[in-house]
């Protein structure tokens, strides 16, 4: 049984794939900061396989230790999907008016963080095992406001393709989920009505199409996956 490590799956784009790889017989390793809601999703999908959730920040060393741990207890890592994602300040500031500890926060969660449980996993990744980091569209385009969370994803995706490059024996996704109508989205345009938005529900099967798939490393829209995977 393959066994995935997703980083903010308790709620979103996170749950949404946890809930499909449940359902294609993964185990499963979970963490969110949000207690409550990870329990409720652990007791969701505990019904379709094998679950361990682990609340916490996964800027946290022992917290990322923890969840390796916790994989490794599971019989090894096909899969880490680094999904959690730091907005930032709300409604978004531009560049010169962007909080400077609250952007360092930002790069600690979607930069640092993932790269450390990569550096962590290393060592213990099954053959054929995929590392997916999911960016955005921000880090690609010059969106105004964006400047903070769209460099972190620029970040990743710089990150990603050097991993790639390091790591040829690796199958290395930087994936690009599309709009979403999730709370990161919402909070990113506050007031706004964003119920045009797709659901995370749209983007998991180009995600599943990558996981299960024989794609090499690379840059890959999840939504045009999607297409290709219908």
């Amino acid at each position: 049984m393959p066994v995935a490590l997703i980083t903010g799956a308790s709620r979103g784009l996170g749950l949404a794939l946890a809930r499909r790889l449940a359902q294609e017989g993964w185990s499963l390793v979970l963490t969110a900061r949000e207690p409550q809601a990870l329990e409720q999703a652990r007791q969701e999908l505990e019904a379709h396989t094998t679950v361990t959730a682990l609340p916490g920040d996964v800027a946290d060393e022992t917290h990322a230790r923890r969840l390796i741990g916790a994989a490794l207890d599971l019989g090894g890592l096909d899969a880490l999907v680094n999904n959690a994602s730091a907005l930032g300040p709300s409604p978004l500031p531009a560049l010169r008016d962007l909080p400077l500890d609250a952007y360092r926060q930002v790069l600690e969660v979607n930069v640092v963080a993932p790269l450390r449980l990569i550096q962590l996993a290393l060592p213990h990744l099954k053959p054929g095992a995929r590392i997916v980091n999911v960016t955005s569209d921000a880090g690609v385009e010059g969106y105004a406001t964006w400047g903070g969370y769209g460099s972190s994803k620029a970040a990743l995706e710089q990150l990603s393709r050097v991993l790639a490059a390091e790591h040829p024996d690796l199958r290395v996704y930087w994936v690009d989920p599309g709009d979403m109508r999730t709370r990161m989205h919402q909070d990113a345009f506050p007031g706004e009505d964003i119920s045009d938005r797709p659901l995370p529900e749209v983007s998991v099967p180009g995600f599943l199409h990558l996981l299960s798939g024989e794609w090499p490393s690379g840059r890959y829209a999840a939504q045009r996956m999607a297409e290709v995977s219908a």
